[in-house]
């Protein structure tokens, strides 16, 4: 199992810019991806991004077509940790965000098919 503990959500305004950290331990390294996940109010959890941490998909990032050109996902080996930098951001951007990992050597975008979760924080972007 892998323990993450997300940080850096909070209020922006529409345009701004946010960072948000995923500090991952413990058996990180039956990880193949990490990635984040977001649930907008009242709606369903979706797919944000996703980069490769073990195996051939090491390093590849992954993005929903929504965030792409806007988010970046990134990662720091030596802190075991991965980032979510998210610039021009929208109101529709509000949501809880999960970070998550999951093992096998193809991503797959479903959140049931990720085994680890961490806590959620939220990110409210205001009109």
């Amino acid at each position: 199992q892998v323990q993450l503990v997300e940080s850096g959500g909070g209020l922006v305004q529409t345009g701004g810019s946010l960072r948000l950290s995923c500090a991952a331990s413990g058996r990180t390294f039956s990880a193949n991806f990490m990635g984040w996940f977001r649930q907008p109010p009242g709606k369903e959890r979706e797919f944000v991004a996703a980069i490769g941490w073990n195996g051939w998909s090491d390093g590849r990032t992954y993005y929903a077509d929504s965030v792409k050109g806007r988010f970046t996902i990134s990662r720091d080996n030596a802190k075991s940790t991965v980032y979510l930098q998210m610039n021009s951001l929208k109101f529709e951007d509000t949501a809880v965000y999960y970070c998550a990992a999951r093992s096998g050597g193809v991503l797959n975008t479903a959140g049931v098919t990720w085994g680890s979760w961490g806590q959620g924080t939220q990110v409210t972007v205001s009109s």
